[in-house]
């Protein structure tokens, strides 16, 4: 079969994630079978704006990146071409709707269609250009994993395993010298990555976003291990989660733009394990994996994962399906409009405010709580 698009552009938004190359390396494959020519914009959004690309080539810089951790395209997190921050000669802030040169960048390129490799963020800004007229197809990118209408981000395997590694760790040294230990794992506002590694890792007790906690309830399971004679508690924390009648904890507030999200999330471990300490009397400590969570080699399932995506990409590209994100839902890889991962009426240049958090009915929190471990309710 031979494809009606001849010429296609892949860019990579957002914060990085095992398996971006394994999904570019499966799009520019898939591309050859078809005859596609594959390009890539550098640094996400903002080469599209600076219409700044190279053509990826699997003989020279596309070859053997199914290994390979981050992106060789680069990317960005905090150009939101709809709603840009732009500082005048004068010092002055404006912000401008950019989108114009980016479209013409991709008329003019003579590219076919723009694959959108990235989060909640990096679709809603895909949403925005196939509105105003750009062939678009996204593929979910986080290791959150809470991009809406998808079951599995690639991504997310990788940064779950890395978490269980650390709780295995985490729980010898607990045991070792009877302390608290309180590891801090990424997520947002959604609490997969933190539930998921703490039942698979052991843990105790399980704090996330989609459920407030009292650390009341905490400190009762912690006096029942005691009672049990276990002196030790592994406790994980979502970045995200917030007590009762409280808030979120936040590092830091941004201002990098309009449209984005502003706020750095950090702290909530340390927080937790300073109040466990004075409540009970224990020795805790606060472990924050950062950014180790979303570097380096990705698993064997986001490498394979990865590919199912990239592949899917490309085979909807030369079917002619445009402005949907390819999705994976019941173990089969589909697709679905780029309207509904954003929400049907989304704002043109604004945050995306559609992330798939934990249901309350999730096997998940039932596993959990037959394990007898916390969540902190």
């Amino acid at each position: 079969m031979e494809s009606k698009v001849k010429k296609v552009a892949i860019l990579t938004n957002g914060g990085d994630a095992p398996g971006l190359n394994a999904v570019i390396r499966a799009i520019v494959k898939t591309g050859r079978t078809y005859g596609v020519e594959c390009y890539g914009f550098i640094e996400g959004y903002r080469g599209l704006l600076d219409n700044n690309f190279v053509k990826l080539d699997l003989s020279t810089n596309a070859k053997d990146l199914i290994s390979k951790g981050g992106t060789i395209i680069g990317t960005s997190n905090n150009t939101n071409v709809f709603n840009l921050k732009c500082v005048n000669e004068d010092g002055s802030v404006e912000y401008k709707d950019l989108s114009e040169q980016c479209i013409q960048n991709i008329k003019n390129d003579g590219f076919d269609c723009l694959f959108t490799l990235g989060g909640d963020g990096t679709q809603k800004s895909s949403r925005d250009f196939s509105l105003r007229g750009v062939n678009c197809i996204g593929v979910p990118k986080t290791i959150d994993n809470d991009v809406a209408c998808t079951d599995m981000t690639f991504g997310y395997n990788t940064a779950v395993s890395v978490a269980v590694d650390a709780i295995d760790r985490l729980k010898t040294t607990a045991e070792a010298h009877h302390r608290i230990m309180v590891l801090e794992v990424m997520g947002r506002y959604a609490g997969w990555l933190a539930l998921e590694s703490a039942i698979a890792g052991g843990a105790d007790v399980a704090l996330i976003p989609e459920i407030p906690y009292d650390l009341n309830k905490v400190v009762e399971k912690i006096n029942e291990r005691k009672e049990m004679g276990r002196n030790y508690t592994v406790v994980v924390v979502s970045e995200g989660a917030k007590p009762k009648d409280g808030t979120i904890t936040i590092k830091r507030q941004l201002d990098e733009g309009k449209g984005l999200d502003n706020i750095r999330l950090g702290g909530v471990g340390e927080k937790i394990a300073d109040e466990l300490s004075e409540m009970t009397g224990s020795d805790s400590r606060t472990t924050v994996l950062g950014y180790v969570q979303r570097g380096g080699t990705p698993s064997a399932f986001d490498r394979v994962l990865s590919t199912k995506y990239g592949t899917k990409a490309m085979k909807l590209a030369v079917d002619g399906i445009f402005n949907v994100l390819v999705n994976y839902k019941d173990g089969k890889m589909g697709y679905v409009s780029l309207e509904d991962v954003v929400g049907a009426g989304a704002v043109v240049g604004a945050a995306s405010s559609n992330n798939r958090t934990i249901p309350m009915d999730d096997e998940l929190l039932q596993v959990a709580r037959d394990m007898g471990m916390c969540l902190g309710d």
